[in-house]
């Protein structure tokens, strides 16, 4: 992709270079014409001085002798001629030793009452060379020209362009989420300080909004623990009386798994708000091998009631310096997700090899739409118990680790693969 400087500056460049392209085989030949016409100009110049001057009282050995001691001016017999013309020839030159280009006037005069025909030649090498010259001078000139105005225009219009360029460059290191406000360089173009304070504007308010909203879901979600505390107590309690009818504990079942479910959304909350706020600062060296190993009893139990086999392949071991919270939900949720989504007597394969972590998994028949797999909310499957925090927590863990998250799908199979950097 062309950046703006280049795009302008090159514009310059191929205009000016047709130009020149152009410009000096007009300029070649106008010089030549010009030239060659001021060499007839001489032509008839001469020979009006020679009718004028020269041959009032010539005789024939006056011509011999004439025609001995001017090789340019030959006086011969009439040819023919009726009036002054002038033609271009390559003629022998003795000196030279090869053809030249010449001009050549051929004029009737009269010369005591005889017809004669005056021939004077001019030879053009000098003017080649001149003209040759010329050019080479106009296309150095042309040239110096123009690596002078290219040089200033970059020159000039990189310090122009410098505020905008660091706009830009602030613009890009931006996170909504981090408290890097950006500042931008004080600028005397009126365009670029409109822009920088356009921006800052609009960073400032949709700061403002972030803020808002994290402070509310924070809040939210901790007003929230007690009521749901006590909603469950309350609902365990009702599970101890004596005498429930079957409808009874049918509708208490249904009310303890949507109470589970908004605990679980209420936890998700507070720990995607805790990440946002960056209350996990501490890091220490972890082993993903080691979290594998402690919590594979426990995703065994939960992959036993879709009866799903379960294996494992570590090559390697992976050490990495990170929170080992923070490390161990994203692990979590990768393997509950596989499991949640998958099928009866399905399959789940969990590998380690270099420094990326594997999870394979059977499931729908189809890709995921992986535009949206991560975003909030975002459900896999609306029949699933799932609050579509999961997989967003597990992409907001791996950004804030500078780790690698791909989804792919193959042979049936559901891809999830981080790489450690």
């Amino acid at each position: 992709m062309a950046k703006l400087l280049n795009k302008s500056t090159n514009s310059f460049l191929a205009y000016a270079v047709v130009i020149l392209l152009i410009s000096a085989p007009v300029f070649y030949y106008i010089s030549t014409w010009l030239y060659i016409y001021e060499t007839d100009e001489v032509l008839h110049f001469h020979k009006g001085a020679f009718v004028k001057e020269s041959h009032k009282d010539y005789t024939e050995k006056d011509i011999t002798a004439w025609n001995k001691y001017n090789p340019n001016v030959t006086i011969v017999p009439d040819m023919g001629v009726s009036k002054d013309f002038i033609v271009g020839k390559e003629l022998f030159d003795s000196i030279a030793g090869e053809p030249e280009p010449f001009r050549l006037l051929y004029s009737p005069i009269d010369i005591n009452g005889k017809k004669y025909t005056y021939i004077e030649k001019s030879n053009l090498v000098e003017m080649e060379g001149m003209v040759i010259s010329i050019a080479v001078m106009f296309l150095l000139i042309i040239i110096i020209l123009l690596v002078g105005i290219i040089w200033i225009s970059k020159t000039s219009s990189a310090k122009i362009w410098k505020p905008f360029y660091d706009t830009l460059g602030q613009i890009q290191n931006f996170e909504l989420d981090k408290n890097n406000q950006p500042h931008f360089s004080p600028t005397n173009i009126d365009e670029f300080d409109r822009l920088n304070k356009s921006i800052d504007n609009l960073i400032q308010k949709n700061q403002a909004v972030y803020n808002t909203q994290r402070e509310f879901v924070e809040n939210a979600a901790h007003e929230l623990q007690t009521p749901l505390a006590l909603f469950q107590g309350k609902i365990d309690m009702l599970f101890q009386t004596q005498g429930l009818s079957e409808e009874q504990s049918e509708i208490l079942g249904s009310l303890n798994n949507d109470v589970s479910r908004l605990n679980r959304l209420n936890k998700n909350l507070l720990l995607l708000s805790k990440i946002d706020n960056e209350n996990y600062f501490d890091k220490q060296q972890v082993s993903i091998q080691n979290i594998l190993g402690r919590n594979l009893d426990f995703f065994t139990e939960q992959a036993h009631a879709k009866n799903l086999e379960l294996t494992t392949d570590f090559k390697d071991d992976i050490q990495i310096s990170a929170n080992s919270t923070l490390t161990e939900v994203l692990i979590n949720n990768l393997f509950l997700n596989a499991i949640r989504h998958n099928v009866q007597d399905g399959m789940i394969k969990v590998t380690i090899k270099g420094n990326t972590l594997g999870i394979v998994n059977s499931g729908p028949l189809q890709a995921l739409n992986s535009g949206k797999l991560f975003n909030r909310f975002s459900k896999i499957d609306s029949s699933t118990q799932g609050n579509g925090l999961g997989l967003a927590i597990v992409k907001k863990i791996a950004e804030i680790n500078n780790w690698d998250i791909e989804y792919g799908f193959s042979e049936n199979l559901h891809r999830f693969n981080v790489t450690f950097g």
